[in-house]
């Protein structure tokens, strides 16, 4: 590991610099580093122009970066550098260029009329070819050129530069809208809500409850830009289905003998309650919101213990394993997720382990449901809830009352900064990477603020559902502020990160894991992290949450701006793709539970949005294999999703395993990749997706290829062998 030397622009570290847009920040000695280095071959002449540098300046009160630019380009041409003064201006000039291109607004339209692969395939849940997605597109590329004239002019070359991310930049800031959010169903089923015109009153049947659901669904994605989900829908909705049951019941003691009349009720509830929840993921799944896409939407389950929420959960789960239409494809969504609590549906005893086994079959077949292990999720974040789309958690909060509150809050979006380019800017140097850290943190404050200041501007008139009619858990005036609803930190806003893995191997080697120093440093990291947010949070009064990022298409979009300006770097940048947040290595093959061991320390402190997942073979034969890992899982991680092969061939009748290709995903039995005649469904990040359907962006495509299985054959048989003994033992002890 390089060695920490003092560095003489250090003496300049007082003075402000004052930045083209008239912005002050503080002196960065290795930016100045890093132009030098990259120019110049001779460790002496950096030396003597950085004198040069410091001699020159170090009377001023502030450093003006016109001043600062021009003074290295006259120190450079002092030594008859003539080939790097020329280099340094075209660089200048191309960071120039890259602005006013991309605030162009015709020449990116251009580029999407050429389909370029980096704004088509952002988002693997938008499909490209049809005119409502082809129309949001459009808007989307001039968002982005008026977001970027928006954004504090530090941010948005930072966001050019791939310093930092501003997530979903053709929506917000051109547009003030809010990012991720838990309806409050229950507030507005119970007290009726408007769409449009229309005035809708609290439902009489679980029928009418699911399909009021999906429109206030389909509204709410078209109302903001991030994820939506429904907490505990099986509590939720009972009431509607005990409706139907007194209904049921009242026709029963008409034409039913007595003995009967009970047993005639529940079994045409059972069937009304299962019609219900097959047309909400019917309805869910040909949605389209005004953004061109299928709403994003997570529904939770799994703590209802009455016999109509034991209905609801094992025909939320019977219906994801039947599939959708003649040929059962695998549902996108609703992402499900299932709530495992000990003493409910953990072990054989539980009341209500029998869902659980169905649970446990629905991800063999479908991948979901993922799980929420009650306990920890509390541990970790405050209260129990379930995610906001695919990972974005709320933490425990309470009214004025004392009450505690999920549903109806919500969050303001996320800025996520570019770890791996900090580690490679430092050079191996720690206490360098720590000073890089800081500056860069120091954007992302400043971008975060701005996310808050703007999203506050809306008013409730401008997405009345979600301000004025109960999503988000007040109704308020047309004159009133939404910061009501934002403020004393009942609203989060996330600062994201990406890449670990890479920091990490660029300090210790590519096979770090194993590392308790390098373990140790990369824990340290997303502390600091944390403690930002925090820091922030007590200033402002506004919730700063650190968020895992999933990066579906940012682990492209880094990756490849790093390739730019750092070349390929054996197992960081030559991959073509970042790792997600604080996940393993995902071209090894630890087992289940090396994985998750590594991974566990850090939800603690990015507990505003985290998930892990595992890479199984088909699992189908094996059920208790996996119930192994998610038996050993739950004193030890939230949120757990199963990555397993359900990949289906409508040609030849193949089920497993596609095969990765340059084209896409392909049969290995008969090589068919049409999507018309084939069901291959991948992890994206939180969330599944369809990449013959939906084509990924080329980072996350290669990344999805890498991954490696976490449990063998062997493993697989031990593992259910295992289950099979403690459900023996459990057994056993109960008798």
């Amino acid at each position: 590991m390089q060695e920490i030397k003092e560095n003489v622009l250090d003496t300049l570290s007082e003075i402000p610099v004052i930045k083209r847009s008239g912005e002050r920040t503080k002196f960065y000695a290795y930016k100045i580093d890093f132009v030098l280095n990259k120019l110049i071959d001779d460790p002496d002449l950096i030396s003597q122009i950085k004198r040069d540098v410091v001699t020159e300046l170090q009377d001023n009160s502030v450093i003006e970066t016109t001043e600062l630019h021009q003074l290295l380009v006259d120190l450079m041409n002092k030594y008859k550098l003539t080939t790097q003064v020329e280099l340094y201006e075209a660089n200048f000039t191309r960071e120039k260029e890259a602005f006013s291109d991309a605030t162009n607004v015709e020449k990116n339209i251009n580029k999407l009329f050429g389909n370029n692969e980096a704004i088509v395939h952002e988002n693997a849940n938008k499909d490209s070819k049809v005119f409502n997605t082809q129309r949001d597109l459009e808007a989307g590329v001039a968002s982005r050129a008026i977001g970027l004239k928006m954004l504090p002019d530090l941010v948005a070359k930072a966001h050019l530069r791939g310093d930092l991310h501003w997530h979903d930049l053709d929506y917000s800031p051109v547009t003030p809208e809010t990012n991720c959010c838990l309806i409050d169903f229950d507030e507005m089923l119970t007290n009726g809500f408007k769409i449009g015109n229309a005035w809708v009153a609290s439902p009489r049947s679980i029928q009418t409850a699911t399909a009021q659901m999906s429109q206030i669904i389909a509204n709410v994605a078209s109302l903001q830009y991030g994820g939506c989900s429904a907490n505990r829908i099986d509590q939720l909705l009972a009431p509607y289905a005990k409706i139907n049951y007194e209904k049921h019941l009242a026709d029963a003691k008409k034409w039913v003998v007595e003995d009967k009349q009970d047993e005639f009720a529940k079994e045409k509830t059972k069937k009304d309650i299962y019609d219900a929840m097959q047309a909400l993921e019917y309805e869910i799944n040909t949605l389209y919101s005004s953004q061109g896409q299928t709403p994003f939407t997570t529904i939770n389950f799994g703590l209802g213990t009455s016999w109509i929420e034991r209905e609801i959960q094992k025909s939320i789960l019977k219906i994801r394993i039947k599939g959708l239409g003649k040929e059962h494809r695998t549902a996108i969504f609703p992402k499900l997720t299932f709530t495992v609590k000990r003493g409910l549906n953990l072990a054989p005893s539980d009341p209500n382990y029998d869902i659980k086994e169905l649970a446990l079959e629905c991800s063999t077949k479908r991948m979901y449901p993922d799980l929420l292990m009650y306990d920890k999720i509390i541990e970790l974040t405050g209260s129990f809830k379930t995610p906001m789309g695919c990972r974005s958690f709320l933490q425990g909060w309470e009214d004025e009352n004392g009450k505690e509150v999920n549903s109806g809050r919500m969050n303001l979006g996320v800025v996520t900064v570019n770890l791996p380019r900090i580690a490679l800017e430092s050079n191996g140097d720690k206490k360098l990477f720590w000073d890089i850290f800081e500056e860069k943190m120091s954007l992302c404050h400043e971008a975060l603020e701005y996310r808050i200041e703007r999203t506050k501007e809306a008013k409730p008139e401008n997405a009345p559902l979600l301000y004025m009619y109960g999503a988000f858990g007040k109704r308020l005036k047309e004159t009133d502020s939404i910061d009501e609803l934002f403020k004393d930190q009942r609203a989060t806003v996330s600062l994201g990160y990406i890449g670990i893995y890479e920091v990490c191997t660029e300090f210790f080697g590519k096979d770090w894991e194993h590392d308790q120093e390098a373990h140790d440093f990369a824990e340290s990291i997303v502390k600091a992290l944390h403690d930002k947010c925090s820091l922030w949070a007590e200033e402002s009064g506004y919730h700063y949450s650190l968020y895992s990022t999933p990066a579906e298409s940012l682990t492209d979009t880094f990756c490849r701006d790093d390739i730019k300006k750092f070349g390929r770097i054996p197992d960081i940048t030559d991959k073509e793709y970042y790792t997600n947040s604080f996940h393993y290595d995902v071209r090894k093959h630890p087992s289940p539970f090396e994985k998750l061991s590594f991974e566990e320390v850090f939800p603690k402190y990015a507990s505003g949005g985290f998930i892990h997942y595992c890479e199984y073979p088909n699992l189908k034969q094996n059920p208790k294999a996996l119930e192994s890992v998610w038996d050993w899982a739950y004193d030890h991680v939230g949120y757990l999703g199963t990555n397993t092969s359900i990949d289906q061939c409508f040609k030849c009748g193949f089920k497993g395993e596609f095969k990765a290709t340059a084209r896409g995903f392909v049969c290995p039995e008969c090589g068919n990749h049409d999507p018309k005649f084939c069901d291959v469904v991948k992890r994206t990040c939180g969330y599944l997706g369809n990449p013959q359907q939906r084509p990924m962006i080329h980072g996350r495509h290669v990344e999805i290829a890498s991954r490696r299985k976490n449990m063998t054959p062997e493993m697989i048989r031990n593992a259910a062998n295992y289950q099979r003994t403690k459900q023996s033992d459990t057994q056993r002890v109960d008798g």
